[in-house]
Order: C-alpha cells, then sequence, then structure tokens
C-alpha cells in the first residue's frame, strides 16, 4: 500500500496573487463558455451524480445553485489564506451531510477524496480548455505555472497527493482513464444537457424581457448544449456516443475565437468578473452572550392567533397558500415530494450568506431537523420517507385545526433558529439589511423585500420583532384569508 502523501506544507500559505495566472486565467468572464462543460464532467462522476439526485437543489432552484457555486469558486481561489480556510471548512461541514447509496445499492459520499480531487482537477482542465479552444493554449511552461498555482490552492484541502496527476504534463492522461474507467452517463448529465435551461425559470435580471423568456430559454438551451457536446474531451464524446455536428464545431471556434479577441479589446478591469486583488475575507458570527438563541435556550415565544386585516376574500386560502409554499419553499430537490434532503437544503440556504460560526450553524440544521421529524411523523403514512404536496396540506390543515401548538413543535422551532440566526447584531430584532440577507435572492426583487418588511413589521417602527416574525409564518399557515402580513410572505398574492 502506498504511503499517504500530502502536498508540501512549505506551500501553504503562499496563495497566486493578483499578478497569477490562475487569478488570471479563473477571473475572465469567458470562462463561463466552458461552465457547463465543467458541470458535465463532475456530474459524470457517480457519487457526485448521486449527490446531486438525492441532496441537490439545481432543479428547482437552477440560478441560486449556480450562484452558491461561482460565490464558492471566488472564495477559493480569490480570498487571503484565512478566507479560503473557512470556506475549505464549512464546504466540508456541507459535504459531511451529503452521502447514503445511489440507485444501485453503491455507497457514496461527498467527502471521497478521489471524488474531490476530480472535482478540483476538472477546473484546471477547464481553464486549459478555454485557452485551447480559443485558438491560444498555453505553452508548456504557463502549463507548469498554472498547475504549480492551482496545486498551492489545493494544499489547504488536505487531500493525499498521489492522487493528482503528477505534472501539468499528466492531467490528459489522468482525465482520459477517469473518464474511461469510471465516469457515467448520469441523470444528471442528461438533465445538464438536455432539461435544465428548457426548464429553468426566468432570471430576475431579466427585467422586462421576463415576457420573452420561453424564446430566450429554448435558443440557450439549443446553444449551450452544442457548445458544451463540441467542447467535452474526445474521449468522453466517444465513450457515451455524443457527435460534434460541423455546426457545433463552427459555434465552438466562433464563440471562444470571438471571446478571445473581445477580452482582449477590453480594459483590463472589464475582462475579470471577480476582482485579480481578491474578495474579502468571510465575516463570522460568533455565538452571542446573552442571546437567548443557544443549546440549552427554550424561551418561547407568546404567539396571538392569526391576525386579520379586513374581511377581503370570504374563501379559505390556506390550501392553495400551503401548495404554493411546498412548491416554492419547501421542495428544495424539484421532484415533487420533500424528505431530509430538502430540509437540509432549506438550513444550507439560511445558513450560506450569513457565516455562521460552525456551532451556530449546527443549531440552524438541527432546527430544521427538528421540523422534518414532526413532518414526517404526522405526514409520511407509507413511511417512504417522503411527503407529497397533498400529503403535506392535508395534515398541516388537520393539525393546525386540532392542536394550537402544533406549529410550536415544529415550524416555529425552525422559524426562530432563522430569526436568530439572522439576527447578526444580537438586538433581538431584524433590521431591513438583516431581512435582505435571508429572503434575498436571484429571484427576488428588492420592491418584493421591501413590500415583505413592512408587512411583517406591523407596528411599523423599522425593525421586525421576533413575536413579528414567528407571528408571520403563524398567519402564513393558519389565516384563511390573504389580507395579514403572512398571507403575502412569500410576495405580493
Amino acid at each position: 500500500m502506498p504511503t499517504t502523501r500530502h502536498l508540501p506544507g512549505h506551500l501553504q500559505g503562499q496563495l497566486p496573487g493578483p499578478d497569477s495566472l490562475l487569478r488570471r486565467t479563473l477571473g475572465e468572464w469567458r470562462i463561463a463558455l466552458v461552465a457547463w462543460r465543467l458541470l458535465v464532467l463532475q456530474n459524470a462522476d457517480p457519487a457526485v451524480a448521486a449527490g446531486v439526485a438525492q441532496f441537490s437543489t439545481y432543479r428547482a432552484h437552477p440560478w441560486r445553485r449556480i450562484e452558491h457555486t461561482m460565490d464558492s469558486g471566488k472564495r477559493l481561489f480569490f480570498s487571503d489564506l484565512e478566507g479560503l480556510r473557512n470556506e475549505i471548512a464549512r464546504l466540508e461541514r456541507t459535504h459531511r451531510r451529503i452521502g447514503g447509496t445511489d440507485e444501485q445499492g453503491r455507497p457514496f459520499t461527498a467527502l471521497d477524496p478521489g471524488v474531490r480531487v476530480w472535482v478540483l482537477v476538472t477546473l484546471y482542465d477547464s481553464m486549459t480548455a478555454m485557452r485551447e479552444l480559443s485558438g491560444r493554449p498555453m505553452s508548456p511552461d504557463e502549463l507548469r505555472q498554472l498547475y504549480g498555482e492551482f496545486l498551492t490552492v489545493c494544499a489547504e484541502f488536505d487531500l493525499p497527493r498521489e492522487l493528482f496527476p503528477a505534472t501539468a504534463q499528466d492531467v490528459p492522461a489522468y482525465l482520459d482513464r477517469t473518464i474511461r474507467e469510471r465516469l457515467e452517463y448520469s441523470d444528471a448529465v442528461h438533465h445538464l444537457l438536455h432539461e435544465m435551461l428548457r426548464q429553468a425559470p426566468a432570471p430576475r435580471r431579466l427585467g422586462r424581457l421576463k415576457p420573452v423568456w420561453p424564446l430566450l430559454r429554448a435558443v440557450a438551451a439549443h446553444v449551450l448544449r452544442a457548445l458544451t457536446i463540441a467542447d467535452l474531451p474526445p474521449a468522453f464524446r466517444d465513450r457515451f456516443g455524443l457527435r460534434r455536428t460541423r455546426r457545433a464545431a463552427l459555434l465552438s471556434f466562433v464563440l471562444h475565437r470571438g471571446a478571445r479577441v473581445l477580452m482582449n479589446l477590453l480594459p483590463e478591469g472589464w475582462r475579470y468578473r471577480t476582482p485579480l486583488d481578491g474578495v474579502p475575507a468571510p465575516r463570522s458570527h460568533p455565538a452571542r452572550a446573552g442571546s437567548p438563541y443557544g443549546p440549552d435556550a427554550r424561551r418561547r415565544v407568546p404567539v396571538p392567533g392569526p391576525r386579520r386585516r379586513g374581511t377581503a376574500g370570504t374563501g379559505d386560502g390556506r390550501p392553495e397558500r400551503l401548495r404554493t409554499f411546498f412548491r416554492q419553499v419547501l421542495d428544495q430537490t424539484g421532484d415533487g415530494r420533500i424528505g431530509a434532503a430538502d430540509l437540509q437544503a432549506m438550513a444550507h440556504n439560511v445558513c450560506w450568506p450569513l457565516e455562521l460560526a460552525p456551532e451556530r450553524e449546527a443549531q440552524v440544521y438541527a432546527a430544521f431537523d427538528t421540523w422534518w421529524q414532526q413532518l414526517r411523523a404526522a405526514m409520511d403514512a407509507d413511511h417512504d420517507g417522503a411527503v407529497t404536496c397533498e400529503e403535506f396540506v392535508t395534515a398541516m390543515l388537520a393539525g393546525t385545526g386540532r392542536d394550537p401548538d402544533y406549529l410550536e413543535r415544529g415550524l416555529h422551532v425552525a422559524v426562530r433558529a432563522v430569526f436568530h440566526a439572522v439576527d447578526a447584531d444580537g438586538s433581538g430584532h431584524l433590521c431591513a439589511d438583516e431581512y435582505r440577507a435571508v429572503f434575498g435572492g436571484s429571484r427576488v426583487h428588492p420592491a418584493e423585500l421591501n413590500h415583505g418588511f413592512r408587512q411583517l413589521d406591523t407596528d411599523g417602527d423599522g425593525r421586525i420583532t421576533e413575536d413579528e416574525f414567528v407571528q408571520a409564518f403563524t398567519d402564513y399557515f393558519t389565516a384563511r384569508t390573504d389580507t395579514t402580513a403572512g398571507g403575502q410572505l412569500l410576495g405580493r398574492p
């Protein structure tokens, strides 16, 4: 058995700087042209595919998931040493929760060193492919420099050195061998190539162009599929029978070389999507002394019955509102059912923008797991580990109707965890910026955020207390009309 050797310790701490080839290559806008190629290669690994199938939110929330992926890449390759280590630690905490068995009964874990090395090396390969496809491949010296800088960052992952290709010249053989021996044409790969963009919701930034999104989406899906197949390694196309047509080859030629020419014409500051001097180190919110939120805190906020603001609407709006909540919030994986992975994804989305300390992050995950355990016990009648939309609606209406404390034992546990995680300064209330941190996102317009904040701020003092926060969710689940603050929690009705 070979001994486990890690990347040399003397490399650690000497990260590539603003003038490094790594930052200049990875930071260019045209790296986006090979992004889908990268995702296809990564998702063809059986362990990655299984993790995506069971835990990823790509299907239901593609733009948010892509945004998180890009944000993580910036923190890994454009941060200082502290920021890099914080991001690696956060990724490891997230990946520790991803594991199980795939559809063929094979065990998988996102912490598998071989899988992690594959994901990293495909990123390096994407940088070299970008240059090669543009007609200006890197010289042997540039390849050595880029790979050396890349390994310097990888040293902080503490992965066995022998799992990486020994030199830049060994990377193509590593890719070819992995493609032929380990990769599979998984459902995740098929979804990326044929379905994801054709089903994706309109990005918020389209603004007034949203009405034409179905047409734009169809064109973009066709172009991206053709470009990605044309750019994939020949070994991958050969193994899985993906044909590179002449039109696709011409499309790749025009886009990559045109992007290279355009980048060379742009001013230096416009060429890069990420500042070459790096991104600020993520902020961290340690547990606050005197905070009511903690492992031993059990403070119950008195919650009155649902408030009603007027008499508009005589029908019961709860069933449709609950279905909306199921589709837009609970079903994170987009498979029409909710399970432990969906509630885990919700916790992840709360923690991601807040940079919580590990112990506080664990408390958020534990709170959402408590909610899931209540949902499963009350709604999973066939004990298959999942809950359908109608099971959720039926059980929620029955539970809130017969038991005044029904929400307190599940939903309120998660809601309070969110409140105290977002309350960064420990003031006991949320300001507008703190509210935006958890409810904002690529699909939420700023006007909707402002409207939602005003609706929850029932006394109009410019801040949301814990009572108001919990009450809004209580209203959402229990009020028969849509004229309450909670009824508009997810946007204007």
